[in-house]
């Protein structure tokens, strides 16, 4: 007879090792770099469902698009990482900068943080077309422009995802988180 203590234990595994074994039987990865500053391997996911990965090689030189110092995010538009970000509704994922970014107008691109306030699943978003993004993982949906901003690990299933400010000079987009 099993105990509650060991079906736990076993549904933490199983909750933890699926996803990764579903996304090998695809050949998906979504293993993020120990990098933080934009270079090395790094994971953008795209509006379209487009996993494109890039490595900055020697760390000299940022393929990524984009780079991080401290709190503040710099994308670079034109890089091909970010072309799901040319039209409105367009939206990409940066998981190793913690930032899923949505293009709602001509002038205007937001920023909010891409772990989920859930369970903090960071790979796994859909944007809906009527500002809500729905986590994959267990279909929860959260709000862009309106309710109370709900964190990370803080186990709501509903409210606003976490913004930050956001500024666009000719290609370059400026995140402060």
């Amino acid at each position: 007879m099993k105990t509650e203590k060991h079906l736990n234990k076993r549904r933490d595994f199983l909750t933890k090792a699926c996803p990764t074994v579903v996304f090998a039987m695809f050949g998906l990865s979504f293993l993020e770099a120990c990098s933080s500053d934009g270079t090395g391997t790094v994971n953008v996911i795209g509006g379209n469902g487009s996993n494109n990965s890039n490595n900055g090689g020697d760390g000299n030189t940022n393929t990524s698009g984009f780079t991080v110092n401290g709190n503040m995010v710099t994308v670079d538009l034109s890089n091909d990482n970010f072309k799901d970000l040319e039209t409105v509704g367009g939206n990409v994922n940066i998981l190793n900068a913690g930032v899923l970014l949505l293009r709602v107008s001509d002038s205007q691109i937001l920023a909010f943080d891409n772990c989920c306030p859930h369970n903090g699943a960071k790979n796994s978003w859909t944007y809906n077309n009527d500002n809500t993004f729905t986590c994959g993982v267990h279909g929860n949906i959260f709000n862009t422009d309106q309710g109370d901003e709900v964190s990370c690990g803080s186990n709501n299933t509903t409210g606003k995802l976490v913004s930050y400010t956001t500024s666009i000079t000719d290609q370059t987009l400026t995140i402060q988180k």
